[in-house]
């Protein structure tokens, strides 16, 4: 029998001094069995950073032609494309060539390993931005996570800060590259 995700409700309050954006998600979240806390929130952290009212949530791990977080324009042509976790580099080719913006956010001790093999594969990928978390920063992330969570997100000069309202967690997502076209 197939296990069924598991639903996380969350109402997000962003502050993006970066980018000028202020509002309000209230977002349903589906976790996926073998997906842990840490990578649910990184997915999370993710929506945050890129807030927008079309930026949607893919259908999951299961699906290989979807990304974790996606915003399309209203043709359907994908604008933005967010991964989390260390993406084959073929998925990641595949995706800017799809997507005007390909981002992805790493998150484990072994992303510095990742990257030094699919790094140079991805050069001429124009379009792609990635970044990383320690794990330090991710493991605080998760234990943020509850099934229902009200958090504020406070961004400015790419320092992230977040909150329930009991405990806060501090973030610096590290650039390990930027080759954004816009």
């Amino acid at each position: 029998m197939a296990l069924k995700a598991t639903i996380f409700k969350a109402d997000l309050q962003i502050a993006d001094m970066d980018r000028h954006y202020y509002g309000g998600h209230a977002l349903t979240i589906a976790r996926h069995p073998s997906e842990t806390d840490e990578r649910m929130m990184v997915r999370l952290l993710a929506f945050g950073l890129h807030a927008h009212d079309a930026l949607q949530f893919g259908k999951g791990l299961s699906t290989d032609d979807e990304p974790d977080l996606w915003r399309k324009d209203l043709t359907g042509a994908i604008e933005q494309w967010i991964e989390v976790g260390q993406p084959d580099e073929r998925r990641i080719l595949k995706a800017c060539g799809r997507a005007g913006e390909v981002i992805v956010y790493s998150y484990s001790n072994t992303s510095n390993v990742w990257w030094s093999q699919v790094g140079s594969k991805l050069e001429r990928a124009r379009n792609l931005q990635v970044f990383n978390l320690s794990s330090a920063s991710s493991s605080a992330l998760a234990s943020l996570a509850k099934r229902t969570m009200q958090l504020q997100f406070t961004i400015q000069e790419g320092q992230v800060w977040i909150t329930d309202g009991e405990e806060t967690v501090h973030l610096e997502p590290a650039m390990l590259s930027a080759r954004a076209s816009s």
